[in-house]
């Protein structure tokens, strides 16, 4: 295809708000492997976090986001995104997002509070803010001029100068697999955004759409950048336990309104652990959790909301009750069967505050990037704010230079392969990894467990790339070669962290040491 200015992967907040931005003064081309709407943006309940109220402060969110991070955020990070919280919203509000606002018909937009948050700050489209964020958006970048849309297409690789043996360190655009007509597509671009989310579908159980499979972080890494903090995988605490419920997560706003976490017998746990009890960060709610049932044998535990009475649950989570309805779960009247699930990426490809990677020409942003917002636990509702700030300084920095020339770029070559013979191999390789991270790299882990992944990992990558250098790409193929090199970027940040620290719980290094430190892995460097 022609080359484009900007070539932007994926279609969430941050691949959706980048596009937007850039579609006034530079031709856009965004690529998503499904349709628009499909991604772990529009799943988000709870919202965005931002300073908007009078009683809050821009220091009471930066310290609530060090809390929550355990030291590890970077300081400049953690100011850069929160003091551009309130623009940053009322952009998506110039944009027509219906916000809930207080009742009343007041101009003022309701605030949630969420855990790990001292005070009201989450703005929200009543429980399913990412699917009325998204909406809006989309239907935007559908009506611009200088945006082509390139639905069903899956990104397979970058192009890059070093891998054409051109000289220095560029990005020139990537390789993408047309779903539906079965045929690889060269998309040559001046910049490159990555914006393809996070990994969860690594792990068994995870509230991620099926979309979520690391193909940015693996094709930045083999592109040449380096990865940071990719040990600290968020646990959601709490996803609705049903056999016939596909990871749905009951959002964090229900403990923030007040929902209480109990055992069948109907007695309440978090007090026992923590003195924030059902406010406490993420990360220690879900360890209790996975503590509790692991002590006592147990399928799940269950967070009741139903004392706050029908008509207030109704009202602040109207989506919630209607799908766990489905279930015949009423929650205005019982409490909800919930387990931890696999939930966000905090690490993810180095940039900086422009959202630039070391690669030239590629950028990335929202949960394929590590931007040090987070350190070692997302505060909840700080992603969607990352994608917003970070999408914006990413597009001022590329509209600040003129687009480079793209030199032409060679046809992907399928002369020497064929047709797979055994598509089997792939179904079984994808089931064996996912269960070798979840039993082995979960929310506890050992350094035995670890190196059992890793040994896993390993002869799963073999087998992969054997399939993958003699057989065509298939959608499978694509996504499990960049789950297993995902995979192993976890466990060997895993491995090299000698402590306990946020989201990574080790029970062979239980302390924490007293200088906090990212874990870099970098694909130049020569293997240990």
């Amino acid at each position: 295809m022609n080359p484009t200015d900007v070539l932007v992967i994926g279609s969430g907040l941050a691949g959706l708000s980048a596009a937007l931005r850039l579609a006034p003064h530079r031709k856009v081309r965004l690529v998503t492997k499904h349709e628009l709407l499909e991604g772990a943006s529009a799943y988000a309940q709870g919202g965005i976090a931002a300073v908007l109220d009078d009683a809050d402060s821009l220091e009471n969110h930066v310290r609530d986001t060090h809390v929550a991070g355990a030291g590890l955020c970077h300081d400049d990070a953690v100011r850069f995104v929160v003091e551009r919280g309130r623009a940053a919203i009322q952009w998506l509000v110039d944009q027509g997002v219906p916000f809930t606002r207080e009742a009343g018909g007041a101009e003022e937009l309701h605030l949630h509070r969420e855990g790990g948050h001292s005070h009201r700050r989450i703005v929200h489209a009543a429980d399913a803010t990412g699917n009325a964020v998204q909406r809006t958006l989309v239907e935007r970048v559908r009506a611009h001029p200088n945006i082509e849309i390139l639905e069903w297409h899956l990104a397979i690789d970058l192009v890059t100068t070093r891998k054409l043996g051109l000289p220095g360190e560029r990005c020139l655009g990537a390789y993408v697999l047309d779903l539906k007509a079965g045929r690889v597509r060269t998309l040559p671009a001046a910049a490159t955004i990555l914006a393809s989310g996070g990994a969860g579908k690594v792990y068994l159980y995870t509230t991620n759409p099926d979309t979520a499979t690391g193909d940015g972080i693996a094709m930045g890494w083999r592109a040449g950048s380096p990865v940071a903090n990719m040990e600290f995988i968020q646990f959601h605490p709490t996803c609705l336990y049903h056999p016939h419920a596909k990871s749905f997560l009951i959002s964090e706003a229900v403990r923030g309104e007040g929902g209480l976490l109990k055992l069948p017998g109907g007695e309440r746990f978090m007090p026992w652990h923590d003195e924030r009890a059902e406010l406490a960060p993420r990360d220690v709610v879900a360890r209790a959790i996975d503590f509790e049932m692991k002590k006592r044998g147990l399928d799940c535990v269950y967070l009741d909301i139903s004392h706050r009475g029908e008509a207030f649950v109704k009202s602040h989570f109207p989506n919630i009750h209607a799908k766990c309805l489905q279930f015949g779960i009423d929650i205005a009247r019982e409490p909800i069967p919930v387990v931890p699930a696999a939930h966000y990426t905090c690490g993810g490809l180095q940039v900086d505050l422009a959202g630039r990677t070391r690669v030239g020409g590629l950028y990335a942003l929202g949960e394929v990037a590590c931007t040090g917002l987070h350190g070692a636990n997302r505060l909840a509702s700080n992603s969607l704010l990352e994608c917003l700030v970070f999408s914006e300084a990413a597009t001022a920095d590329i509209l600040a230079a003129p687009a480079a020339a793209v030199p032409a770029l060679p046809a992907w070559d399928e002369s020497r392969v064929t047709d797979a013979d055994e598509e089997v191999v792939i179904a079984h390789n994808w089931d064996e990894l996912r269960r070798s991270m979840w039993s082995y790299v979960g929310i506890v882990r050992t350094n035995k467990r670890l190196e059992r992944a890793m040994h896993r990992i390993q002869l799963l990558q073999a087998e992969i790339e054997e399939f993958y250098s003699n057989f065509r790409v298939s959608n499978d193929l694509i996504e499990l070669r960049n789950l297993v090199v995902t995979a192993e970027l976890i466990v060997r940040s895993a491995l090299a962290r000698k402590e306990s620290r946020g989201l990574h719980f080790s029970a062979d290094w239980p302390g924490t040491l007293a200088g906090a430190a990212d874990t870099v892995l970098d694909p130049r460097a020569p293997p240990a």
